[in-house]
């Protein structure tokens, strides 16, 4: 299949969890994410590359500038083997792992070509990604010893969701919904709209079968106990302050799971984390990442 046709059916795939990076859902959405960036960088050919000798090979190593947390790897492995088939890859660090600033985390022997094409897209995945997954774990590392788990949000760039979501698994982290279509999010809206907070718990019991989950955000404790007496199950506490999630809990009893969502910092995190709470839902750990700073050095072979 070729780069255009695999942009057009990536249009088309339904949008599933990655189990783990040898899952084959997960490894036919990594192709099509590369494909669509070759696409968009390479275009009809790369005039510059073009340059240089077909037949001559290169090696390359890739350094982190910085300390992160390794993520990509996939994404990375199949922009270069896009290129070159038969590239040689080693990486020395693991996905996952944490490395060290300056240290070579990948090498890789293949076509000069290739190797020089591949390179942007390649690292974009890899900064992007262990970005993600480096955020992630610095907020799972100051929850630890609690019982929240840090969660995501949809706050992601668009057509990398599935990948950014895969990342703050790598950290640590716990996904939340894919997108409007896998789970119900019930907010103030939907909660205005529909007739009060009963009223769209009740609506919401029709489409249960198709939904991952059904979670209802309230903003006062007295939401919170008649969406508790409607059998709600998973409830997001918006914007409270501490106390206020301290007596959510409380009144919750270990009925439903609760999440915290809304103005989270990490220098307030461990507070939120200890009043109790299930889940921190946290749009930073995807929409305000700055990405790894990582380098690709070339050196031809004879």
């Amino acid at each position: 299949m070729g780069a255009g046709s695999l942009v057009e059916a990536a249009m088309l795939a339904p949008m599933t969890y990655f189990a783990d990076p040898s899952d084959d859902s997960m490894h036919s959405q990594v192709l099509l994410d590369v494909a669509r960036a070759l696409q968009e960088d390479v275009g009809s050919g790369d005039l510059t590359a073009g340059l240089i000798d077909p037949v001559r090979r290169a090696r390359a190593r890739v350094l982190a500038r910085e300390s992160a947390v390794i993520c990509g790897a996939p994404w990375a492995n199949a922009a270069l083997r896009a290129l070159d088939p038969a590239a040689r890859i080693t990486w020395h660090v693991a996905e996952g792992q944490r490395c060290a600033p300056d240290q070579v985390v990948l090498e890789v022997e293949a076509s000069a070509r290739a190797l020089l094409s591949a390179e942007r897209t390649a690292l974009n995945f890899l900064q992007l990604l262990s970005a993600v997954a480096t955020k992630t774990a610095t907020y799972v590392e100051a929850v630890q010893g609690t019982r929240a788990h840090i969660v995501d949000t949809r706050k992601t760039l668009p057509g990398l969701r599935l990948a950014q979501k895969y990342a703050v698994r790598v950290g640590g982290g716990t996904n939340h919904r894919i997108g409007l279509h896998d789970a119900v999010l019930i907010k103030e809206n939907h909660i205005a709209a529909a007739g009060g907070v009963t009223a769209v718990l009740r609506a919401a019991e029709k489409v249960a079968a198709q939904a991952k989950f059904i979670e209802i955000e309230v903003e006062t404790l007295a939401q919170l106990s008649e969406a508790l007496d409607a059998g709600a199950t998973m409830v997001l506490l918006d914007n409270m302050p501490v106390p206020m999630l301290r007596e959510a809990v409380r009144i919750n009893a270990g009925r439903a799971i609760l999440e915290i969502s809304g103005g989270v910092t990490l220098a307030g995190l461990r507070a939120l984390a200890e009043t109790g709470v299930d889940r921190i839902s946290i749009g930073t750990l995807t929409k305000d990442v700055k990405a790894t700073d990582f380098s690709m050095r070339l050196q031809e072979l004879e």
